[in-house]
């Protein structure tokens, strides 16, 4: 999953297609996240009481990129779980990495656009708004692709303008991960630990906005999911 930006010279490149070898990782890793969140002691907390109640309006769920392995684990355990009929379409990148997370997410029963902020974002932006409008559920990391780390960027505010979502911020916390070295301290999963999941309070961002109150709420989204995020 990645975010958006304004329209870029390299937005009508062609996204990576994932390989016949990336088609075993993406597999594997598919194998891999099922059978440890199968082990995962799970707790939700839900104070803003976003799956209480009757079905809610779709929705786009944002969360931090280094979380983004959950994700579809999430979605269908605390979404889908109550209401089946609800799906799912998730950004992920253009380039050869993120053509295995986009299989990943198929795997895991979602649809997948594909671009970033540097490459196909504004018609992964054209995609997404479709797919809202379909009906579906979105989701997105607004710090990715490349960061900086807990840093919301701006593509995701004009996402949920357009599409007419609310914006709910999710996070967890593992006792038990692997952290990696890279930019944004990717959390790789591991088994028998807890995971603690936390909805946040939805952010309604309206339909006109000026550039002083876009800012503003991606501020206040960054604020929020950095509240509800524990390392």
């Amino acid at each position: 999953m990645s975010t958006l930006a304004p329209k870029d010279p390299l937005a009508s490149v062609e996204a990576h297609q994932v390989t016949a070898g990336g088609r075993a990782v993406a597999r594997a890793v598919w194998l891999l996240v099922n059978a440890f969140s199968a082990t995962f002691r799970w707790r939700l907390e839900d104070n803003a009481g976003v799956l209480a109640g009757p079905q809610p309006r779709p929705a786009i769920y944002a969360l931090w990129h280094n979380r983004s392995a959950l994700a579809p684990v999430v979605y269908r355990k605390f979404v889908r779980a109550r209401w089946p009929e609800r799906r799912l379409t998730a950004m992920a990148s253009a380039s050869k990495d993120g053509a295995i997370a986009a299989r990943v997410m198929e795997l895991f029963g979602a649809q997948t656009v594909r671009g970033s902020s540097s490459r196909r974002g504004p018609q992964a932006m054209a995609e997404l708004i479709d797919a809202a409008r379909g009906g579906a559920d979105l989701a997105i990391t607004p710090d990715g692709p490349r960061g900086p780390r807990y840093q919301v960027q701006a593509g995701v505010i004009a996402l949920a303008q357009y599409a007419g979502l609310p914006l709910v911020p999710v996070s967890y916390f593992l006792s038990a991960k692997k952290v990696l070295r890279s930019w944004d301290g990717y959390q790789v999963p591991l088994p028998f630990g807890r995971c603690e999941v936390v909805f946040g309070e939805p952010l309604v961002v309206p339909r006109r906005l000026d550039e002083g109150a876009r800012e503003e709420l991606r501020a206040e989204l960054e604020r929020r999911l950095n509240g509800i995020t524990r390392d």
